[in-house]
């Protein structure tokens, strides 16, 4: 009996090991399928795939996925305070009349996107430190860090066109007094910045945003239009074997039945209207005892010309009346 009782014991324990295994798979699994869907989430694609968006080479890791290059533009101060809230604009230009293809292969407008690589030790600034000036210069816009370890990179997007198309971080300045590791240098400050869609996922994959090629030399013989609104071209090669390539829907075909086409020619028009830009400037985190120096400084030397002014004036005073005598 006193037997049957331990085995019962035994395989009541057993059995919760299994039960509590079981479990942590599950979570473990549920934590995997939540982090699929978050890599295939658009665009915060960087930070999943990589700890720091600015590569050894300066280029920043959007362009890996955003292949047109575009013009954007970076504004901070010359020079800052310690502990104090400032703004970094990143201008973006586009036409916001244009419409892009999207991912089911429907017309809609291009998002903005960017990234700001500030100094170690600045970082984004808390909304009780915010004026009202920049609270509604901000509104509407969630700007986030990079990640936990990497909170002086701040990310934002995708967001729909803003006014003169810019974003503005809101970032509060270090105080060296308090972090050892920040001193009153010139810094390096980068920037990045996207309109539309990319041409290329994470994966190597390519999306629709981009021209589709023929794979292969021939003569097509057949263009079908799909129930999604995709195509499929049939080419028959020289050796009379067909290739058929999918064109996804959305896209503009430039090509015809029966027309002759080489391998990599084109058989849509490129859609992207989006592209990538970098820009960088300098920022000094200026020390105020500096400038209170360089304030007394000046006062001196006005103080000290005020003086010889009065003595020359005096001089000639003394000078006039002897010449009198």
């Amino acid at each position: 009996m006193i037997y049957l009782m331990i085995k019962t014991m035994h395989l009541t324990k057993f059995v919760k090991k299994v039960y509590s295994l079981f479990a942590i798979l599950c979570l473990f699994s549920a934590v995997l399928g939540a982090n699929s869907q978050i890599a295939t989430a658009f665009p915060i694609y960087a930070q999943q795939a990589y700890e720091n968006p600015r590569e050894a080479t300066g280029k920043i890791v959007c362009a890996n996925c955003h292949l047109a290059q575009k013009p954007v533009s970076l504004e901070v101060p010359k020079s800052v305070l310690p502990n104090t809230v400032f703004e970094a604009t990143v201008k973006v230009p586009y036409d916001t009349s244009l419409r892009q293809v999207i991912g089911g292969g429907q017309k809609g407008p291009l998002n903005l996107g960017a990234v700001v690589v500030l100094p170690e030790g600045f970082k984004l600034a808390p909304a009780s430190r915010l004026n009202e000036e920049l609270k509604e210069k901000t509104k509407g816009v969630y700007i986030q860090p990079y990640s936990t370890k990497n909170d002086n990179i701040l990310v934002v997007g995708p967001i729909p066109s803003t006014k003169n198309n810019e974003i503005i971080f809101p970032v509060l300045s270090p105080d060296p007094a308090s972090d050892k590791n920040v001193h009153f240098i010139k810094y390096p400050v980068y920037a990045g910045g996207n309109r539309g869609r990319g041409q290329v996922y994470p994966s190597g994959d390519k999306t629709n945003n981009n021209a589709f090629l023929a794979s292969s030399s021939g003569k097509i013989s057949s263009i079908d239009k799909n129930e999604n609104g995709s195509y499929s071209i049939t080419i028959t090669t020289a050796n009379s074997s067909e290739i058929i390539d999918q064109v996804p829907a959305g896209l503009e075909l430039i090509v015809a039945k029966g027309q002759k086409v080489l391998a990599d020619q084109a058989l849509t028009k490129d859609p992207n209207l989006g592209g990538f830009g970098q820009a960088e400037t300098e920022i000094v985190l200026q020390n105020p005892v500096r400038i209170q120096f360089l304030i007394a400084f000046f006062f001196s030397v006005v103080l000290t010309q005020t003086f010889l002014v009065v003595k020359k004036k005096q001089f000639e005073k003394v000078q006039a009346s002897q010449m009198n005598l």
